[in-house]
């Protein structure tokens, strides 16, 4: 079957993964109605194209806490790739510095910072859980520095993990022949099988539940790397951020598989955006899937976005071709949004380019 997006992956991703695998990478908290809203709320934003402009040629190169990359569409933090595919990590890293872009690696990686590195030149970004010792958190950040990591991704909306009803079901373990490379050596690499799902108990057992903005100072002091605060939804917790020192934030609701019923992410953006009053940069993650997704995010005030599950799921499907191909897709897919809207770089890409529903249910005063 040929692909001709984004979405597309999905579904051979299912069909090759076991049926825990898969359900672990697709599923989200509870009721999933913040799952299906990801992508709905996207639906809901419309264009208003700006026409008879030159659009020949077309800009989307911009910077990110300083680095140059290709485009504003960068890789997410996804945990336990080798589960996808045997390259894992490996592949997603070649990937991204194929497209000159960022990747992300999580914390809960089955490859280690080191193995990422060896990979050869790229922007990448080291995602960081709190663990209750903090003589691991300290070694990790150092660790992640040393091995050419630009940033920290601090998830801060995992004091405890979400309900994800799928992993209980199917009892949840990262499968014995792979650990989380990070914690090898801390013997912390490994997973417990539980009554429920495996990585419930894991963080119960291993995440620091009072994890609070004092720490984001603390981790400052610790490193020299800027720190982006991931998973912020309102104005109140993005003043708090620019008051600790964060570099960026990046609005996540963790795909929607921490807390079920908040905001799509894409309707959260905008009070972010307006909080943050330009003092620092603001992303974007979930639900992205095309090209016009890419466009409304950066309309409402994002100065990018990541992509979580379209990587696994491309993993899962064709290996690194299949990353690669997702983000070209992407790109593609982005650049004529650019070009039917009338704009030929990002910083041309305005409020006024989309109308939300909102916008549209007011009553229009007459001329």
């Amino acid at each position: 079957m040929e692909i001709t997006n984004v979405m597309e992956y999905e579904a051979v991703a299912k069909q090759k993964l076991p049926k825990m695998v898969f359900d672990y990478y697709a599923s989200g908290a509870e009721d999933q109605w913040t799952l299906k809203e990801n992508r709905e709320a996207f639906s809901r934003i419309l264009f208003r194209p700006r026409i008879l402009i030159d659009v020949s040629r077309i800009d989307m190169t911009t910077t990110v806490l300083g680095f140059k990359i290709s485009m504003p569409i960068m890789i997410a933090p996804t945990a336990m790739q080798k589960m996808a595919h045997p390259e894992g990590e490996y592949a997603t890293a070649r990937a991204a510095s194929a497209a000159g872009t960022i990747m992300t690696l999580s914390s809960w990686a089955t490859s280690s910072v080191e193995e990422v590195a060896s990979t050869g030149p790229g922007i990448r970004f080291f995602q960081l859980y709190v663990y209750k010792d903090r003589n691991v958190v300290a070694q990790l950040v150092r660790r992640a520095e040393r091995a050419g990591f630009k940033a920290i991704a601090l998830t801060v909306d995992t004091p405890r993990l979400g309900r994800r009803e799928a992993d209980i079901k199917n009892r949840f373990t990262l499968p014995p022949f792979l650990t989380l490379k990070n914690f090898e050596g801390l013997d912390l690499g490994k997973m417990d099988k539980a009554d429920d799902s495996g990585l419930a108990s894991y963080v119960a057992g291993q995440i620091d539940r009072t994890l609070s903005w004092k720490d984001v100072k603390w981790l400052q002091t610790i490193t020299t790397m800027p720190i982006l605060v991931k998973g912020v939804l309102t104005a109140e917790d993005t003043r708090l951020a620019i008051q600790s020192g964060a570099a960026g934030i990046i609005v996540s609701n963790h795909g929607a598989r921490q807390l079920d019923y908040v905001p799509a992410t894409i309707t959260a953006l905008e009070e972010v955006v307006k909080a943050a009053q330009g003092r620092l940069p603001v992303f974007l993650d979930g639900g992205v899937r095309r090209g016009t997704d890419v466009f409304k995010a950066l309309a409402l005030g994002a100065s990018g976005i990541f992509i979580g599950r379209p990587v696994v799921f491309s993993l899962a499907a064709a290996g690194e071709a299949g990353i690669r191909n997702v983000l070209q897709m992407l790109r593609d897919e982005f650049e004529l949004t650019m070009a039917l809207s009338g704009c030929t770089s990002l910083k041309e890409i305005t409020r006024s380019h989309i109308v939300t529903e909102a916008e549209r249910n007011r009553p229009v005063p007459r001329l």
